[in-house]
């Protein structure tokens, strides 16, 4: 056997006695040593469902801003067709987004509750 194969085979031996007893530790830790260190001990599907409310939120409110410029827009283009049709196509655009944006959270509220029924 050349040398590095020698190497690779000692690192495999290693590792096939170490991970177990790695594995077994982090099993003993359970949640309550993410709270001592200051990670805190929430659900993984709870903190998951936060940061999705809180990112659709974020973008909901982001899409309500696009169709108030885009009524902004028309109603400040005084007639003229070519900024009455940018103020158009603004709204389009905020309502398509808004609709995305409803969509993905009925989404996310169904994988997150099938897969919080399916595991408990």
């Amino acid at each position: 056997m050349t040398r590095h194969k020698k190497t690779l085979m000692a690192l495999a031996g290693t590792m096939l006695w170490v991970l177990p007893m790695v594995a077994g530790a982090a099993a003993s830790l359970g949640i309550e040593w993410g709270g001592s260190t200051g990670l805190g001990s929430r659900d993984l599907k709870a903190t998951i469902t936060s940061v999705l409310n809180v990112l659709l939120g974020f973008l909901g409110i982001i899409a309500v801003i696009v169709i108030l410029l885009g009524g902004f827009k028309w109603m400040t283009a005084g007639g003229n067709e070519d900024k009455v049709g940018e103020a158009k196509k603004l709204i389009g655009a905020g309502v398509v987004g808004l609709v995305i944006i409803l969509a993905a959270y009925a989404i996310a509220t169904y994988v997150i509750s099938t897969i919080s029924e399916a595991t408990t």
